[in-house]
């Protein structure tokens, strides 16, 4: 008898191209099956019983903290500075999550409050969707895997999770600590297998309740089009400006710049994307900025002392080869940077940059720092408005009335004083507008939100 072995992908270390690790692929049937299952499910754990598995779940990503940096820097090609403290944010959303656990938000009204009312007591209770799909990028394989299993689990409700296809280890890392941790295991899968083939099944199964994504502007459209009467949290694309004004300190200002820019090579939603600077303090920041570059180490990710790790592979990192040499074909100057080796290229720092260069007009997804000087705030204000992209923003002053003035005029989800566009903590709301997101936002608490559905109850209560 024959025996053909299953499908599997093969995940490589962007830096070598070694394979380290494999997951099998399922197919339309087995996908299907999985969501039948979770579908079914229900979690019969009190707000203790599931306050305890997250806390227990936080302390085993601690425990292994290590490990997992390492791991996540043979899957992704991010330095271990950056996975490092990518496990350490995990170990925060668990922890913030066991709290939320605990905490009733229901509120309750008094009936007889106008002339037309009654002597009743109406409350209002949070009870779990049905099943949660989730869809999670390759830029943060752990966290954000993080951001979506641990408001689930607090909320008591099933989810099916598909990691990226590029970093999917560390998500079935975290899965197995959930369901060693106590969390039903019918309640909670991982899928690996064709994109198109779980997205076909996951919008087209009638358990699933809320689709949450994280990732492309394309994909986070479709499942827009294709969702349906169902709840949508999708968290898409950023094209972050760092807004910096006359008044700014310069060296603080290029600090935020590199460390925004350069942070997961680059591949974050929030990463500084443009700087967008004041004619006045431009050049003298784009210096500074090409200097604070130049201190960073870029080479193996698994040295500890490397800053700048690779891109997910080869071809993201052409793209932003592609688009740098575009941009000083259309009249901007390279101060620093830009030789690519393989899936790695070192931080490319240009000034003098067309607000209407690709570099600048889409998402970049690599560390390219590009400067772009404006006359003023008005005009620097239009520049950062000016794409289809509304995800975060920062500004650099101390002129309280320049600042309040991004604040209000900035078409975006976030705006940060004096910090990076991508400063949050993981109980706040993230997400933004425009192209950038649509429906509900992420962060621990707001995602527990969107898993959960409102009831409300009354009851008779006598004056």
């Amino acid at each position: 008898m024959t025996v053909t072995a299953a499908p599997v992908l093969e995940v490589r270390y962007p830096y070598t191209g070694e394979v380290v690790g494999s997951v099998p692929l399922l197919d339309a049937e087995a996908v299907r099956g999985t969501l039948d299952l979770a579908g079914n499910a229900r979690v019969a754990l009190s707000r203790h019983e599931r306050s305890s598995v997250l806390e227990r779940v936080a302390r085993a990503i601690e425990a292994a903290a290590d490990e997992l940096a390492v791991g996540i820097t043979r899957e992704s090609g991010l330095s271990l500075k950056d996975t490092r403290h990518e496990v350490a944010r995990a170990v925060d959303v668990f922890r913030l999550a066991s709290h939320e656990a605990l905490r009733d938000d229901g509120q309750m009204w008094a009936g007889d409050v106008t002339a037309n009312g009654r002597p009743r007591r109406a409350f209002s209770t949070r009870e779990p969707v049905r099943l949660v799909a989730a869809i999670t990028p390759f830029n943060h394989p752990l966290n954000q895997v993080a951001h979506k299993l641990a408001p689930a689990i607090a909320a008591g409700a099933p989810i099916v999770l598909k990691p990226s296809e590029k970093t999917p280890l560390a998500a079935v890392w975290l899965a197995g600590a959930v369901l060693d941790a106590g969390y039903p295991p019918d309640a909670l899968a991982v899928i690996s297998g064709d994109r198109e083939v779980v997205l076909d099944e996951m919008l087209a199964h009638p358990a699933v309740e809320v689709v949450m994504f994280t990732g492309g502007v394309e994909v986070g459209t479709l499942i827009a089009s294709r969702a349906g009467y169902r709840r949508t949290v999708l968290e898409l694309g950023g094209n972050d400006p760092l807004i910096v004004l006359a008044d700014a300190d310069l060296d603080e200002a290029a600090a935020l710049a590199v460390s925004g820019g350069t942070k997961n090579s680059g591949q974050r939603c929030t990463a500084v994307k443009r700087v967008i600077a004041v004619s006045d303090v431009a050049p003298a920041l784009a210096e500074r900025i090409a200097r604070k570059a130049a201190e960073l180490k870029v080479g193996d990710p698994l040295d500890p002392e490397t800053d700048v790790g690779t891109l997910i592979d080869e071809e993201a990192a052409i793209r932003v080869e592609r688009r740098v040499a575009a941009a000083i074909a259309d009249g901007a100057r390279l101060l620093h940077g830009g030789e690519r080796t393989g899936a790695q290229i070192v931080p490319p720092v240009l000034e003098d940059v067309s607000p209407e260069s690709e570099l600048v007009r889409e998402e970049t997804f690599g560390p390219a720092i590009p400067v772009i000087a404006v006359s003023g705030i008005d005009e620097a204000i239009a520049v950062a408005n000016g794409t289809r992209f509304g995800l975060s923003a920062a500004v650099v002053s101390d002129d309280l009335g320049a600042v309040t003035r991004c604040i209000r005029e900035l078409r975006c989800g976030t705006v940060n004083v004096r910090a990076e566009p991508g400063f949050r903590t993981e109980a706040t709301p993230f997400g933004g507008i425009k192209a950038s997101g649509l429906g509900g936002k992420e962060g621990v608490v707001e995602a527990l939100r969107a898993m959960t559905n409102v009831k409300l109850a009354t009851i008779p209560w006598p004056t």
